[in-house]
């Protein structure tokens, strides 16, 4: 499927940012690019997003999967932490092929110093050296290790809730999927930034970005053929690793949603959404007018970004009772 017309318009602050920051934002990931990606910084040092906050880190080392490696995961808690309240499960994102734990970890540290809140970020394994199921079943694992030391971590189990951003979206969503059919953690809600949900790439939000913005076209091909290899786009493609494909959204934990109009996953992410209410479940949706994908993460100092993170944290507030 092509689009008719041309994509959407950028928000006037979030374009003329775009433009500014020029090659430093390239718009298309391929494969021969991955290696470079991940050897350049991604986001501040730890160290310095934690400056200036009355939050903890401590690092542990945690069972992984049933015959895979142990996995990494960051715990962030307030300094002055009273046991009892929410949990925060939070998968980062990176297009599958890159970025680490800390990626996202401003986002944790501003709602565990607000609500109090006990945040575990997991390292999970990369594509393409890591293919499906790899870092779905170590997000999984690492969710249920949180869920099973609640009281250890200092968190209210009954108030836990899974968050990620980009392909940490889509795994939240997946990780979601997998503890309603295991059996497993039982989760408050699910936070779902802008999340990379399908493989077929076959949207007309999928054809319209293409050559410019963030995260376009042919990086979505790079990110899903890292990740499935020879089973992108056919039946063998598991619910867990491409949400978009369960037929059957039902009984899952509240969602909070988002993306944006000028991004490849706009259409997949409101047709998840609408799949969801489909069966009577509960989502809150935002498409932000004029967004690129991760904007809010790029430009965080911009109008509609501080709008964008506001409503999200509203939400977690909300469905947290914090």
């Amino acid at each position: 499927m092509k689009p008719i017309h041309k994509a959407p318009p950028f928000d006037v602050e979030l374009g003329a940012t775009l433009t500014a920051l020029g090659d430093l934002l390239n718009p298309t990931l391929t494969p021969d690019m991955i290696a470079g990606m991940r050897g350049a910084p991604l986001t501040s040092p730890i160290e310095e997003q934690l400056a200036g906050h009355a939050v903890r880190h401590v690092e542990r080392t945690i069972p992984g999967p049933e015959g895979d490696p142990d996995l990494v995961v960051s715990i962030f808690s307030r300094i002055d932490h009273v046991p009892g309240g929410p949990g925060i499960y939070h998968t980062h994102g990176g297009g599958m092929v890159i970025g680490d734990r800390f990626l996202g970890a401003d986002m944790l540290i501003e709602w565990v110093e607000l609500m109090d809140a006990v945040a575990v970020s997991v390292e999970y394994r990369l594509a393409p050296e890591n293919p499906d199921p790899a870092p779905v079943e170590d997000c999984y694992a690492g969710l249920v290790w949180t869920a099973e030391h609640a009281d250890e971590l200092g968190f209210d189990p009954e108030r836990l809730i899974i968050a990620g951003a980009s392909a940490g979206g889509g795994l939240a969503a997946g990780v979601s999927l997998m503890a309603r059919d295991k059996g497993g953690p039982a989760l408050a809600g699910q936070v779902l930034i802008c999340p990379m949900l399908d493989d077929r790439n076959e949207t007309v939000s999928s054809y319209q970005i293409d050559g410019f913005g963030l995260w376009d076209r042919t990086s979505n091909d790079t990110g899903w053929d890292a990740l499935l290899g020879d089973r992108r786009k056919t039946p063998g493609v598991s619910i867990y690793a491409a949400p978009a494909r369960a037929t059957d959204l039902s009984n899952l934990p509240p969602a909070f949603i988002d993306a944006a109009t000028a991004e490849v996953f706009r259409d997949e992410v409101v047709a998840y959404a609408s799949a969801i209410w489909a069966v009577g479940g509960v989502a809150e949706l935002h498409v932000w007018p004029g967004g690129f994908h991760g904007f809010d993460m790029i430009v965080p100092q911009a109008a509609m970004s501080i709008q964008a993170r506001d409503v999200r944290t509203k939400w977690v507030r909300r469905i947290l009772g914090a």
